[in-house]
């Protein structure tokens, strides 16, 4: 599907669904459905107006670039679902080993790209195209999006709470285990099941250190805004 073709669709949803939506209903919870053009399905979720608030107490898993396939991590991460040079921008193996980081970062090398990065299980790409539903699920879409095919997910920040400590990240990567779970991601399912103990969120070892978790742990986490992000170690290298 072209950029235009895409536009005009979003449009036409838009344009269609503000009538429907009563002035009493606050539209950070109104309800909307889209019917695709191609498949016929009917997805629905929240109207892409505003974020998310925290999603709570998910199973937080730690991954890394550069981390080879395991039974726990079926898709080696030497590429991620929208960088195929995901290593070679990072700048190498971004080695989980606390004895082989200082500062939040690898001793080896800066970081060519934020070393605070995260992985949810939703791609809103999916064949080199944006996936039918994007448009009406993810909050962002409009402001965002470029072209067909180009990620509007890539690089948008996140805060991620652990006890008393807040950290910031970019979403990088898509999993744990699903690409499709948007009805979690932006929306209040819980994440599905899966052998990490139903886990949710997948996150650096940068924000791991940060936040000190411990293995396979608890955390909070919600969408933020650029300008919603402190300054802070995330904030230090490319990105």
């Amino acid at each position: 599907m072209g950029n235009a073709a895409l536009l005009n669709r979003l449009n036409q949803w838009r344009d269609g669904e503000t009538c429907k939506i009563s002035p009493k209903v606050p539209l950070g919870t109104a309800r909307i459905a889209v019917r695709t053009t191609n498949s016929g399905d009917t997805f629905s979720g929240p109207v892409a107006i505003g974020l998310s608030g925290w999603k709570s107490n998910i199973t937080t898993t730690v991954f890394w670039i550069g981390e080879r396939a395991t039974v726990n991590n079926p898709v080696p991460n030497d590429k991620s679902a929208w960088d195929i040079d995901w290593v070679s921008r990072y700048g190498g193996y971004d080695d989980p080993n606390p004895g082989a980081r200082t500062n939040y970062v690898p001793r080896r090398f800066q970081p060519g790209l934020n070393p605070f990065y995260i992985a949810l299980p939703y791609n809103d790409v999916q064949n080199h195209h944006t996936r039918p539903e994007a448009a009406a699920v993810i909050p962002w879409f409009r402001n965002s999006f470029v072209r067909d095919g180009q990620s509007v997910c890539k690089g948008r920040w996140i805060a991620v709470r652990h006890g008393n400590r807040v950290c910031y990240a970019q979403w990088e990567d898509v999993g744990p285990f699903a690409s499709e779970h948007w009805k979690y991601v932006f929306d209040d399912e819980r994440p599905n099941p899966n052998r990490n103990r139903d886990a949710g969120l997948d996150v650096s070892p940068a924000v791991r250190d940060y936040l000190s978790l411990q293995g396979m742990d608890t955390c909070d986490w919600k969408f933020v805004d650029s300008h919603q992000v402190p300054a802070g170690p995330w904030s230090k290298y490319g990105f």
